[in-house]
């Protein structure tokens, strides 16, 4: 009897109707599917009790390495990889912040918004957030404006326990998250998947539409899918998924194993694991979303990710991976993809088109 991952219950029947609602899809004819890669890292440089000054070691590292990793693996439009920083609110430190914020400035990566908390208040979530979203923009030049001057931003949940989710009611206490993020500017939210945590949603390698119901935890456990030039739901959030689905274990090759999208010191990439990203990455049209994750700020993971080549081969095999489907592969921050999600979701990129924003495809269009 084969035994399936602890909590495999909660997703199971979301990953078969994941497996049914793709298999239909075929690429538009004369067209080619594109791969957007986009690395979404739990980055946490005081995370473990870490000292400022260790803290500080911990970025130099990504600042020595990642731009040249970066650089070396272009993607089929000519752009350097992208590396999306979710930081945590409550570990707000200005000069660690601002060495992060070095690196976006060479134009490899982006910062956004990372939040753990506990039985918390909808005014503490106001004002943690919401301070550390204006010392971002205010103090670092990061996060963006829309036109009426509102911060916007993307999040991660810490603990994976986004809108109280978690089954023992720990590591949030709102039942209305969803609703203070929208209030509070966030534009999309980034955590899924959590398997095999019991924070795990229902609805798998999807790129959906949450309603909340601030009376109830968990509202985005299901959404409406996103479709090309549909409208979303009046006060939804835009939630986006990496691929859960499971593949051979590498060892006990009979055996099943969990894949979640983990970049890690215990899961560095393969191209057995490239190839069941894409076989589970959610799409839209031609799009196909390749969320991957990680905690890189500690050294078991930085160390083989960057000195060990572990991103390197990342970029490597995911390029090849598309190359074998015969596919493109593009670089996004975490911005970029929810901006061009809703750019296909209001009809403004065809769902075999190029969202025009993005210089570096200017020449492929």
């Amino acid at each position: 009897m084969i035994r399936l991952p602890r909590g495999a219950e909660r997703w199971v029947p979301g990953l078969v109707g994941s497996w049914l609602r793709d298999s239909g899809w075929r690429a538009s004819p004369g067209s080619q599917p594109t791969v957007w890669l986009h690395f979404t890292d739990h980055f946490e440089p005081l995370g473990g009790g870490a000292t400022q000054a260790q803290a500080l070691e911990r970025v130099s590292r990504w600042q020595r390495h990642w731009p040249r990793i970066a650089q070396s693996v272009p993607d089929s439009f000519g752009r350097s990889a992208q590396f999306t920083f979710f930081y945590p609110a409550e570990e707000d430190e200005p000069e660690v912040v601002e060495r992060i914020a070095s690196i976006v400035r060479q134009g490899v990566g982006d910062i956004e918004v990372h939040y753990h908390h506990d039985q918390d208040t909808d005014a503490n979530f106001r004002t943690v957030v919401g301070t550390f979203v204006r010392r971002l923009r205010e103090e670092h030049g990061l996060l963006r404006v829309n036109e009426a001057g509102a911060i916007q931003w993307c999040f991660i949940h810490g603990n994976w326990a986004l809108d109280n989710s978690h089954p023992e009611g720990r590591w949030c206490g709102l039942n209305n998250e969803l609703t203070l993020l929208r209030e509070l500017g966030c534009r999309a939210d980034f955590t899924l998947p959590s398997a095999p945590s019991g924070c795990q949603t229902s609805l798998v390698n999807a790129i959906y539409w949450a309603e909340d119901d601030p009376t109830k935890p968990k509202s985005h456990d299901r959404g409406t899918l996103v479709r090309a030039g549909v409208a979303p739901p009046p006060d939804a959030l835009l939630m986006v998924q990496g691929p859960l689905t499971v593949r051979q274990h590498e060892r006990y090759r009979v055996l099943p194993t969990l894949e979640v999208g983990e970049l890690a010191g215990y899961a560095l990439p393969t191209m057995a694991r490239a190839r069941s990203w894409l076989r589970a990455a959610p799409r839209i049209g031609n799009h196909i979303f390749l969320k991957l994750f990680g905690h890189g700020a500690q050294e078991r993971n930085g160390a083989p990710l960057l000195e060990g080549g572990g991103l390197q081969r990342c970029l490597e095999m995911t390029r090849t991976a598309c190359e074998e489907r015969g596919y493109r592969v593009g670089y996004l921050t975490a911005w970029e993809v929810t901006r061009l999600i809703e750019d296909l979701s209001a009809g403004r990129c065809a769902p075999d088109g190029m969202p025009e924003w993005l210089p570096a495809l200017a020449g492929s269009r």
